[in-house]
């Protein structure tokens, strides 16, 4: 389709976008450039006054209220800067079904004209126009959701291979070529584990599962001692939490929710480890209804801060500080000592009802606890090691015997079913029995075994 001819100037503005950098590389911008200006070369009176790039910038993904170029295009248009839109093809517009061919619409009710150098104008004169208006960016949605697909696919089924598909190396790990050539000819990266920094991992990780440190307290360890991230960062507590839950660790690679098998030279911490530094995580979480049963070091300034629970409501109690201050009466104030309190998270704060105290005197509360520690203490220290042995070797006994009371009974069953499916057999040989002799001699077997098993056990017992 060619424009009408017309001696008048046409003053024209450019779109030109990309939606990768690599495509930038593959001068996809200057090849819709040079063919936007071939083509306004050709058409009388059309003079291109400005031109308009966006570089890595999906028109399937990103709103054209959150492009700078399309604002500054919409705003040109309201103050007739321009009276052509020029673009290689309409999907530079954009390729969202539900907005796009909207756009397009926006241009020309305010009187420019949008050309595209492939496809020639777009008009809105009929319900037809409308109509191939909306068809043309729906077919360039679905080509953007396909191309969509096959790139998840295959990102996908890198991951589940153990290919790392980019980004930056997690700490205790760096980066090397791997000598795998893509299809546009760049050398693939690979992970391996960096000694050094590895031995840190393993540093966190033990203090979280065996000393009970918080990432708070562990950031503060790793500063210390002039330990930063791979950017030259501080730790952070969120850095910590980062590293404690992921799974590159432990040996398994996981992006985009999908978990490649293990990868044994990129195991760091073993399961067990691991396993036990996302129970803990688990339990301290915020909004975790049940009572930890792991240690706390918590930063606050009381001895049982982050470790107490009010005995009414159930809810954690939270310490904090404050300064009392009084004048006296020649009018100078003064400041006692700070003193330290324990609150009830659910009626300080009227999270929830309590009928309990709102506030705990840290020290009364720490010298009762202290208190019940010294009695428990002493009693440990009062009770004849004979005595606390001889008690713990009765409770074991006592457990066996009860056990091995259950196997008995369980195996007193099984005879007397042995002896029931035995009799069967005969029935079954005479043709009296709902049963064949197969079925039956496979029911014997198998209670056999159950017997033998249940002997072994008592023999073990025993």
């Amino acid at each position: 389709m060619q424009p009408t001819q017309t001696s008048s100037i046409k003053r024209v503005y450019c779109l030109y976008r990309v939606s990768t950098i690599g495509q930038v590389d593959k001068n996809d911008i200057p090849l819709q450039k040079n063919s936007c200006r071939e083509f306004a070369k050709h058409q009388p009176g059309w003079v291109i006054q400005k031109e308009f790039q966006e570089k890595g910038v999906s028109g399937f993904k990103v709103s054209a209220d959150d492009r700078d170029a399309i604002q500054e295009l919409k705003t040109a248009a309201e103050n007739s800067e321009f009276d052509i839109l020029l673009v290689f093809m309409f999907d530079r517009i954009g390729r969202i079904d539900n907005e796009t061919p909207f756009v397009v619409e926006w241009f020309i009710k305010h009187g420019i004209s949008v050309w595209s150098v492939n496809e020639g104008e777009q008009k809105m004169d009929s319900h037809v126009d409308k109509l191939m208006n909306y068809i043309r960016f729906w077919q360039a949605n679905g080509e953007s959701q396909k191309t969509s697909i096959r790139v998840k696919s295959r990102l996908r089924q890198l991951v589940e291979d153990g290919v790392f598909t980019g980004g930056v190396a997690p700490f205790g790990y760096r980066l090397v070529k791997s000598g795998v050539i893509n299809k546009k000819g760049r050398e693939l990266m690979t992970l391996v584990v960096e000694p050094r920094e590895a031995d840190w991992i393993r540093t966190i990780f033990n203090l979280s599962v065996n000393e009970g440190y918080g990432s708070y307290i562990m950031s503060q360890y790793l500063n210390e001692r002039n330990i930063v991230t791979h950017n030259g960062a501080k730790f952070q507590p969120e850095t910590i939490k980062r590293i404690l839950k992921n799974e590159i660790y432990h040996g398994f690679y996981v992006r985009g929710g999908v978990r490649s098998q293990r990868i044994e030279e990129l195991q760091i911490i073993d399961d067990d480890t691991y396993d036990r530094a996302q129970e803990i995580l688990r339990q301290r979480k915020a909004n975790n209804d049940e009572k930890t049963q792991i240690s706390l070091q918590a930063k606050s300034s009381t001895m049982l801060g982050g470790n107490l629970y009010c005995a009414h409501c159930g809810k954690k109690l939270c310490s904090n500080s404050y300064v009392d201050t009084y004048r006296t009466k020649d009018g100078s104030i003064h400041y006692s000592n700070r003193k330290y309190r324990y609150l009830c998270s659910g009626k300080a704060m009227h999270r929830n009802e309590c009928d309990g105290q709102s506030v705990y005197v840290a020290s009364k509360v720490d010298q009762v606890v202290l208190k019940a520690l010294y009695r428990c203490f002493e009693l440990i220290k009062s009770t004849p090691k004979t005595a606390a042995v001889e008690k713990k070797y009765k409770a074991i006994v006592s457990q066996i015997k009860s056990e091995v009371r259950s196997l008995e009974k369980e195996n007193n069953l099984l005879e007397r079913k042995l002896k029931e499916l035995t009799e069967e057999i005969a029935s079954a040989l005479l043709g009296d029995s709902k049963f064949t002799p197969d079925v039956l001699s496979m029911a014997i077997e198998n209670t056999k075994n159950k017997e033998r098993g249940i002997s072994c056990s008592e023999a073990l017992s025993t």
